[in-house]
Order: C-alpha cells, then sequence, then structure tokens
C-alpha cells in the first residue's frame, strides 16, 4: 500500500505575507504630509518671529513692575514712569521713525499714548504721568495708593496693547 501518508519530513510551513509598509501608498498622503509639514514649519517661524518682535514688550513689562515694586516703597521712584512708557515707544518703532516720538512731549505726548492702544490712556492716568514728570515731589510723596496702582494698571495696559504701525 502505497496509499500512505506523508511523513513529517515532508511538511513545510505557510509562507508568511509581506510585512505591511508604514509609507503612505498613494501620492496624495505624501502631498498632505509636506503641506502640513510646511504649515507647521511656517507657524513655528511666525511664533519665533513674533516672539522676538515683542521683546521689548517683555522688557519693559519687567521694568515696569520693578517700578511698581519700588513706587511701593517710595513713591519718588513712580517718577520713573513717563520715562518707561517712553522708553518702550522708542523701542517699538523702527530707527527710521524714532524721532517722530522722540520730538513729543506734554499733550502732544498724552495724545499718542491715547491713539496708539485700543483701550487708550484713561484722562486721569494721562494727567497723572504729567504729575510724576513736572510736579515738585512733594505733590508726589501725596499720590494716593489707589490712584497709583490705577496708573501703573494703565501703563501695564499701554504696554500690552499698544500697536505699532510697520
Amino acid at each position: 500500500m502505497n496509499d500512505a501518508l506523508p511523513g513529517l519530513d515532508q511538511l513545510r510551513e505557510l509562507p508568511l505575507p509581506a510585512p505591511v509598509s508604514y509609507w503612505p501608498q498613494t501620492w496624495g498622503w505624501a502631498v498632505l504630509a509636506a503641506l502640513l509639514l510646511a504649515g507647521g514649519g511656517w507657524a513655528a517661524l511666525a511664533g519665533w518671529r513674533r516672539h522676538r518682535r515683542n521683546r521689548y514688550r517683555r522688557q519693559g513689562l519687567a521694568a515696569l513692575a520693578q517700578l511698581a515694586r519700588e513706587a511701593a516703597r517710595d513713591r519718588l521712584a513712580a517718577r520713573g514712569l513717563p520715562a518707561l512708557l517712553k522708553r518702550v515707544a522708542l523701542a517699538a518703532r523702527p530707527a527710521a521713525a524714532r524721532a517722530d516720538v522722540a520730538s513729543l512731549g506734554g499733550q502732544a505726548w498724552l495724545v499718542y499714548l491715547a491713539r496708539t492702544a485700543p483701550p487708550g490712556m484713561p484722562p486721569e492716568s494721562a494727567q497723572m504721568l504729567r504729575l510724576l514728570a513736572y510736579a515738585p515731589d512733594e505733590a508726589v510723596r501725596q499720590l494716593d495708593d489707589a490712584a497709583l496702582a490705577q496708573l501703573i494698571q494703565a501703563c501695564r495696559a499701554w504696554v500690552v496693547n499698544h500697536h505699532v504701525a510697520s
């Protein structure tokens, strides 16, 4: 009888299928991936440029916080607020347009502050800036805590929100 079953030595394992590729199978996925990478790169570059462009704001806010701490101890330290706002305004402008801002003073400076920030500089804060710049030391020492805190908050809002025309 030759109809015997094959022996174990004649059995073979079934071949495994080819491994599944992780690479996209169509060109559409490759285009989508390239667009996503380009968009991500553009967004990262734009964010980095905005971060660099707003460096003067971060420095101004840090200086304003320091000035607020000093003014809490000694009212005369608040006299640095008008100069700080002027420095921030000068740093915000391109080099060619700085002379326009540097020449502003008095009412023209207060109008500039009100015009460049969306909420504007409140009139009482603007008058207080004028007081800090020109009043004698005794008038500055008699400033109210709430009024000084409101002025510092208005200055902080101006530094954060002012618009720089390109």
